[in-house]
Order: C-alpha cells, then sequence, then structure tokens
C-alpha cells in the first residue's frame, strides 16, 4: 500500500470489484467474507458520540487492535473527511506490535472531521511469506507461482483503472512477463515477488471483503487559537486616565489601553456584556441592593429601553464605537471575545415580548436569579424548562440569532457565562449551528461547577474551559491536577484556560502579594497553552471583602480608574511569559507536560517538550523534540526553598554524564552543568521561578520563532 494518501472512490479497483464490494454481506450478516476484528480504537469519546478536537497543523494518530481468523498477513487503511467531503482521504496503518495497529494524517483544514478504520487481507503479502517458507524447506512451489500469477494479474488490472496508479499496472505486467520467460519455478516466483512488485502489488490489494469499522468517529479541527491564547479581561468603562477622578469610558476612549496589552503579549481582549443595562432593581457599589444615581450597574444585568443582546450600550458609545474598537484591537494583533451571557434584566425587550421564555412565581411574577445565599435581582433567567414547547423552541432560535448576529459584525469568541445552568443539549445544538457555517468561532465555557458537568460541556462542544486552577495551590495539588487535564481522557475533548483571578475570583493565596502573583502568572502561562488575567493583576491588585473570595470595591458595579504604571507591577514578567509562549512551540500544546523529579517540597518542576517529527503549523518547518521548556516554581509564596531539580536528560537525547547549557529563557543567562542534579535557590522575595532549556554544548543556537 502506497505511503502517499489517496482517495478511497479513486483507489485501485476495478467496477466489478466495487460491485462486488457492495453485494458482500457486512461482518455481522450470515455468509460474510468481512471476518475482520477492528476494536480499542484510540482515539474514541464515549463510543463516537462526542468529538474528539485537535487543531489545524495538527497530526492525527489513530490505534486500533486489528486481527483475523487464520494466518493471512492484514493491512489497514486510516480513512478520514471533513464534512464538506464526499470522498474519504485515507493514509496506511502499520502494524506495531501485539496486533496493534497505528496511522496519522496531518490536519490542514479549520472543519470539522470524521474518521474511520478499514482493514483487509494482505493476500499477495501473505503468498509471498508462504512461498518464501516453502523455498527455504525445498518443498515444490508450482501450485504457489500460479497463484502469485493470478494475484500480480488482478493487482495490474485494478491498477491500471486509474491514470494515475497505470505506473504500477506497468511494473505488475512486466513481471508477469519476465515470470513467464523463466525456466525454473524459484525464478518465476523470484521475479512475482521482487521489492518493487510487491510494493506496486499492495498498492492495490482485493478489498471486496474489507472489514469497515461499525462507526465513523467525530473529530473537531479548531484553528489555532482553539488551544493557543492569552486573555486580558477589560472593562472599557473603567479605563479613564485619572486614577483620582474616575469617569466612565466609552469604547473608542478605552481603546489607550490596546498598545499596552498588545505588548504584554496577549492576543485575546475579552469584553464583558457591552449590552444596555437595566434600571429596575440596579445594583449598586459592592453589591449592594440599593444603587445610587450615578451607580452605572452590573454589565451582566443585560436589556433595557435601549435594546437587548444584539444592542451596545449607548455609555459605551453605542454599536459603531463597538467596531472601531473592534478594528483597532485586530490593528494590534489580537482577538475581541465578548461575553455571552443567557440572562435579562427586568427591563430587557424580551421580558414584554416572550414572557414565556421566563420562570413565573404562584403569584404570575418572574423569578429573579439566585444562587443561595447570593440574589440576584437584577437578572431574570431564562426557562430553558418551559412546558410550552413552541416557547422553548423559539427561545433556542433567538440566542442562535443573537450568536449570528455577533458573528456577523466579526466576533469569533465567545465568553460564555455559566453555561452549566443551562441545558447541555442546547450548548450542543447551538454550538453545532454556529460552527457548522463558521468553524472558526471559539466559545470559551465559565462554568465553576462540578467536574462532570463541565466535562460535559466540553464534549457538547466548548473549545475551551475555565478550570479549578485557581483553588489549586500546593504542589501535590496542582500535579495531580493537571495530570488529570493533560495526561488522561480529558486530553482529548477538555482545553482547560488557566485564570488566576476573575472579576467574581481573588483567592486568598493573593494576600501575599508580588511572590504570589508572579508564581500564579509562571504556572498558569506554561502549564497550559492557555490562560488569561483580569485586568489589575498585573498591579498586583489584592483588596477583598471580609472573609471573602471577592474583590472589595469590584468593578463589577462601579467604575475605576487605575495607575497603570503603578508599582509593584509584573508586567515585564508577564511580557517575557508571552513572549516565551510565541517563541517556544513546546508551550504551544496541551498533552505534552511531563512532571519531572525534585528534591524540595513546596517545589514543582515539569517539562513541555516536542514529539520527534513535529511540524510548525505556520512555517511547515521541522521543529526539533529536543527543544524542551523546563519549569521549576516554589509554589508557597510565603517560604524560600532550596531545590535541587532532577531533570530526565536522556529523554531530549543527552547523556547522565555530558555537559550541556541551562539557559534562562527570561533572561538568556546560561549556566554550564553536568548531570541532573541542578541547585536553585528559589526565594519569593526575589525570584520563585526559573524557566529554562537544557542544550547540548556545541549544538547550533535554534532560531525561535516569533510571530
Amino acid at each position: 500500500m502506497t505511503t502517499t494518501r489517496t482517495t478511497t472512490r479513486r483507489a485501485a479497483a476495478t467496477a466489478r470489484a466495487l460491485r462486488e464490494q457492495q453485494l458482500e454481506p457486512a461482518s455481522f450478516e450470515v455468509g460474510t467474507r468481512r471476518s475482520i476484528i477492528i476494536e480499542r480504537v484510540e482515539p474514541e469519546l464515549d463510543g463516537g458520540r462526542h468529538a474528539v478536537k485537535r487543531v489545524v497543523g495538527d497530526t492525527l494518530r489513530v490505534t486500533a487492535d486489528i486481527v483475523a481468523d487464520g494466518h493471512d498477513l492484514l493491512d489497514a487503511a486510516l480513512l478520514v473527511r471533513a464534512e464538506d467531503e464526499t470522498d474519504w482521504t485515507e493514509t496506511p496503518m502499520r502494524h506495531v506490535d501485539n496486533d496493534r495497529w497505528s496511522g496519522s494524517l496531518p490536519l490542514t483544514r479549520n472543519i470539522a472531521h470524521r474518521y474511520t478504520i478499514e482493514a483487509w487481507r494482505d493476500a499477495i503479502g501473505s503468498w509471498g511469506v508462504v512461498v518464501a517458507k516453502k523455498l527455504a524447506a525445498e518443498v515444490p512451489i508450482a501450485v504457489e507461482v500460479a497463484e502469485g500469477r493470478l494475484l500480480v494479474a488482478a493487482a495490474a488490472e485494478r491498477a491500471e483503472v486509474s491514470r494515475a496508479s497505470r505506473a504500477d499496472g506497468t511494473t505488475l505486467r512486466a513481471a508477469l512477463a519476465r515470470s513467464g520467460r523463466a525456466r525454473t519455478d524459484a525464478t518465476r516466483a523470484s521475479a512475482l515477488s521482487a521489492p518493487d512488485v510487491m510494493v506496486a502489488a499492495r498498492r492495490h490489494p482485493d478489498r471486496t471483503a474489507a472489514t469497515r469499522y461499525d462507526r465513523e468517529l467525530p473529530l473537531v479541527v479548531d484553528r489555532e487559537r482553539g488551544r493557543f491564547s492569552a486573555w486580558y479581561e477589560l472593562f472599557p468603562r473603567s479605563q479613564g486616565r485619572d486614577p483620582a477622578h474616575p469617569a466612565a469610558t466609552t469604547l473608542i476612549e478605552a481603546e489607550w489601553r490596546l498598545p499596552d496589552i498588545a505588548a504584554m503579549g496577549f492576543d485575546v481582549v475579552y469584553l464583558p456584556p457591552i449590552h444596555p443595562i437595566g434600571r429596575t432593581n440596579r445594583k449598586g457599589r459592592n453589591n449592594t441592593v440599593q444603587a445610587r444615581g450615578d451607580d452605572p450597574g452590573s454589565p451582566w444585568a443585560i436589556g433595557s429601553a435601549d435594546g437587548g443582546h444584539d444592542a451596545v450600550a449607548p455609555e459605551l458609545g453605542g454599536l459603531e464605537a463597538f467596531q472601531h474598537f473592534l478594528g483597532v484591537a485586530e490593528g494590534h494583533g489580537m482577538e475581541v471575545a465578548i461575553d455571552l451571557a443567557l440572562q435579562a434584566s427586568p427591563d430587557h425587550p424580551w421580558v414584554r415580548e416572550h414572557p414565556a421564555w421566563f420562570r413565573h412565581l404562584p403569584d404570575g411574577t418572574i423569578r429573579f436569579a439566585e444562587n443561595p445565599p447570593k440574589q440576584y435581582q437584577d437578572i431574570y433567567p431564562f426557562d430553558f424548562a418551559a412546558t410550552d414547547p413552541a416557547a422553548r423552541r423559539s427561545l433556542w432560535h433567538a440566542w442562535l440569532e443573537v450568536v449570528q448576529t455577533w458573528v456577523g459584525r466579526g466576533v469569533r469568541i465567545f465568553r460564555v457565562d455559566n453555561p452549566h445552568t443551562k441545558p447541555v443539549a442546547f450548548w450542543r445544538w447551538l454550538i453545532g449551528e454556529v460552527q457548522r457555517t463558521h468553524p472558526d468561532v471559539l466559545f470559551l465555557a465559565e462554568a465553576f461547577t462540578v467536574p462532570k458537568m463541565m466535562r460535559a460541556l466540553a464534549k457538547a462542544g466548548f473549545t475551551q474551559s475555565y478550570t479549578y486552577f485557581a483553588w489549586r495551590e500546593n504542589r501535590e495539588e496542582l500535579r495531580a491536577y493537571l495530570t488529570e487535564l493533560t495526561a488522561g481522557e480529558m486530553r482529548e475533548y477538555f482545553r482547560g484556560n488557566l485564570w488566576p483571578n476573575t472579576p467574581d475570583i481573588n483567592p486568598h493565596h493573593l494576600d501575599h502579594g508580588r511572590p504570589a502573583f508572579e508564581i500564579r502568572s509562571v504556572l498558569a502561562a506554561t502549564l497550559s497553552p492557555s490562560w488569561g488575567i483580569y485586568s489589575g493583576f498585573e498591579l498586583c491588585e489584592q483588596g477583598r471583602l471580609p472573609g471573602r473570595e471577592e474583590y472589595a470595591h469590584s468593578e463589577k458595579y462601579e467604575i475605576r480608574a487605575r495607575d497603570w504604571s503603578a508599582r509593584p507591577n509584573i508586567k515585564s514578567l508577564i511580557t517575557g511569559l508571552n513572549r516565551a509562549r510565541r517563541e517556544w512551540p513546546a508551550l504551544r500544546l496541551y498533552d505534552n507536560l511531563q512532571f519531572q523529579d525534585v528534591t524540595g517540597e513546596r517545589t514543582i518542576f515539569y517539562r513541555k517538550a516536542l514529539p520527534e517529527g513535529s511540524i510548525d503549523p505556520l512555517s511547515g518547518q521541522p521543529l526539533h523534540w529536543r527543544d524542551p521548556v523546563f519549569v521549576a516554581v516554589n509554589c508557597d509564596p510565603s517560604t524560600p526553598e532550596r531545590a535541587i531539580l532532577h531533570p530526565d536528560l536522556p529523554a531530549i537525547g543527552i547523556g547522565w554524564d555530558e555537559p550541556y547549557l541551562m539557559v534562562d529563557l527570561l533572561t538568556g543567562r546560561s549556566r554550564r552543568l553536568r548531570g541532573a542534579d541542578v541547585a536553585v535557590e528559589l526565594d519569593p522575595d526575589r525570584l520563585p521561578y526559573r524557566v529554562f532549556t537544557i542544550r547540548r554544548l556545541g549544538a547550533p543556537r535554534r532560531r525561535a520563532r516569533s510571530g
């Protein structure tokens, strides 16, 4: 079988063979010849009910157990097609060990795909084995020679069907002619079993009795930002330049912040809801029930007389200002993500126009949102369990229209608020409908809920998800959690986006000040290819409500203004981390995290490297697997630790006793070392982390991609 991709509908097979294949009973029917067993296919998610995820530039690698009765050799192919294609693209699978087979195919299109496996008996290969054994045993092979001529002739006939494979037909016909002129059975068999003849014949097998795996498995191929992204959350109304006199700003007035955000290396600017804010039950500062006259209200209380989810708040400058902001952000190399919050202010036009979309109390009033003990008097949740089927259907389609409206305006990323409070079936339908025509649209699930619901949402189609990272603090917690995310089945469909803080989450460990902010930044930016911060994190903002993990003077309820050059800040560290993430391709992958041994109870030590044969998806150039990134972090922001790092040197191609360079990726400084006992001082007050690579002495310095 060829090592290049072919299309099965153009594969070498005669019209007669295709007719025979259609008449051959399936593998479960009486009288079938389809007797090959294909099982334990990986990756396969829940029996094919849900899609595994990859990005453009990845290679889909599929393995399976393939076995059959008897002693025949087998052959197999991995079949892949995009959803808009009718033909399968196939690539050969190879036998690995113990009836385990493997095949791989590069993914080049941002679109949903399907894949399956087909296997068949390798008649010409099996014949060659028998002939070789009989010749070695000096057993007559006249019958085998006759059989071989039939096999080669049939392969030649199949090859000659396609113009692209006629060269193989010529090779096979020439072998038949040489065999016919030969004087002994041994030389006749030699002509038929020559290496080039066997290769040509195996490229055109008889697949009329081939076994096809009993299901087509779904595959989502996102653009690279679906896996690799750095997010910055920005409240556009709080971007005034005078911290002493905060004043609301429009989207256009907020644009002055974009160059600074881009300079730190962020590629996604996430805006909380930008829609009109209701006045009924408007919340005041620090989430008080009574608002003062100048309180702006929570952006999540969406809808007023000025419009609903398809409108932009007048105080932000309206839709025209948003379009201008979008263009300026894109000019700085960033995308704009907007919030998709499926809830409404009591003043939302839908409350009046579609009362059946909301849940009512016995007295006929609409129930406001609650998450006891929290109450959201300024918000009405939608009733996705309404008894009226027509109401449910119209509600679903209304939300699809909202998303499609913003997609039509140029938005390609949505951060979805509290998706776990809406039906998973709804998200599966909505995301599927949107990505059917716009596969480049990405969805981030803000679902801080039970683990199995978070997994269900990812399986339903969410591109990325928030995680429990904010609450995983010590080495053991981090190691166990990241192993769960990146080394088990979850790696096939769940992409964790690590956020050290959000407007709703101000973790207690940040009370330790700058060291804690540095530690959490390094961990978030290097453990996962996607991470994000809520603005103010770079300034090490700490203020919280007493006894709670919530910000005091929360920007959700009031206008803020900051001095963006204030000290202390960690802007240079964040900039260096995002630069390293762009320049070192290993940091762009999700499932290549390998924890390393370390002596030191507070220090976590890990490596991210590339698999051998990796190709840069942007440049198409090979990337060497021995370009590893090592990260060591003291997880305790209050206590210094002298750690002994034990990098696995042979895993990166360096002998235990070979000298090497340890090069810091943030400063460029290097140390010459030998052996796998590397002492580092991780002092929270000075430098609680190291981000470095290890390079063999004399190895050429790699040229990092800066795009």
